[in-house]
């Protein structure tokens, strides 16, 4: 019996103490302050202005962000200047710290467009001029005046130095003309030269395709160190030097520029194949041009 007394007795102050705290909690809220009325009735405007709680932020904090490998940094800022490169050429040009070079062209010795020549794998004309080609400040040609020999000794038409001698023009007397089959010039930079583009040209009095043209660099004159293949049109292997993915192109008086600035190429030698055109079996050459700069 006064175990059953004594378990009543324990429900009640519980159930005391429920209603107690269901009473607290109401008036634990603060009302707003009420202004107080001055002796007119009229409600007095406190003279200090209530402060608001601001509203807890809802947005997650963010993380720190790791640190990127120096590849992905690389990969951003090759991607950021692809991008300006495309929408402004010459602002991507001067943040890589390169400028126009300047290639005199000779005069145009024909107008038009040229008939077709069924050649296979022919480029388009572009229909306009070159756009300027770009290159690190101080490049120039670096073939102007030096050594120069050929497969042929004894060529057909003019002397084999006149290949880099400077006169681009088409005219009579300004070309050398060689033996027919595969043949090729050599130029002697006498010195390691970073090289950024050549310049070839053939012979551009009319609208001709030379075949098989295929340009090469390497250390020594025998071409066994370090030869590098940086253009070739020989869709067949008929020179010997391997099948070429390059295209056909038309003689203009622009000449043939081979681009090889991303290549990072370091030579001495330069060497130029041909095969007959579309004209004759036999080779021409006005002039080749090499621009670049002394390897530091």
């Amino acid at each position: 019996m006064k175990m059953k007394g004594f378990d009543s007795i324990v429900k009640i102050c519980v159930c005391m103490l429920i209603a107690m705290s269901l009473c607290f909690i109401p008036s634990c809220k603060k009302s707003p302050q009420e202004p107080e009325s001055d002796s007119s009735g009229q409600q007095a405007i406190s003279a200090t202005p209530q402060a608001t709680t601001p509203a807890p932020s809802t947005t997650k904090p963010v993380a720190e962000e790791p640190e990127k490998p120096a590849e992905v940094v690389k990969e951003a800022v090759a991607d950021t200047l692809a991008a300006v490169e495309a929408k402004a050429p010459a602002v991507a040009a001067a943040v890589a710290g390169l400028v126009p070079i300047d290639i005199k062209l000779p005069k145009p010795m024909f107008v038009g467009t040229p008939t077709d020549t069924k050649v296979p794998n022919l480029e388009k004309p572009l229909g306009k001029a070159r756009p300027p080609f770009l290159a690190p400040e101080g490049t120039k040609n670096v073939a102007l005046g030096k050594p120069i020999a050929s497969s042929d000794e004894e060529p057909i038409i003019g002397e084999i130095e006149m290949i880099t001698d400077g006169d681009k023009e088409a005219a009579d007397g300004s070309y050398v003309e060689l033996g027919p089959f595969v043949q090729h010039v050599t130029i002697d930079l006498e010195g390691m030269y970073e090289v950024y583009a050549i310049v070839a040209w053939h012979y551009h009095k009319q609208a001709r395709v030379y075949f098989d043209t295929v340009v090469q660099v390497a250390d020594d004159a025998d071409f066994i160190t370090n030869v590098k293949t940086v253009f070739n049109n020989d869709i067949d292997n008929s020179a010997g030097l391997g099948v070429g993915k390059d295209m056909h192109y038309m003689e203009t008086n622009e000449g043939k520029l081979i681009d090889v600035l991303a290549k990072g190429i370091k030579t001495r030698y330069v060497r130029l194949y041909s095969n007959g055109n579309t004209s004759n079996d036999l080779n021409h050459y006005i002039e080749v041009e090499v621009f670049g700069k002394p390897v530091q």
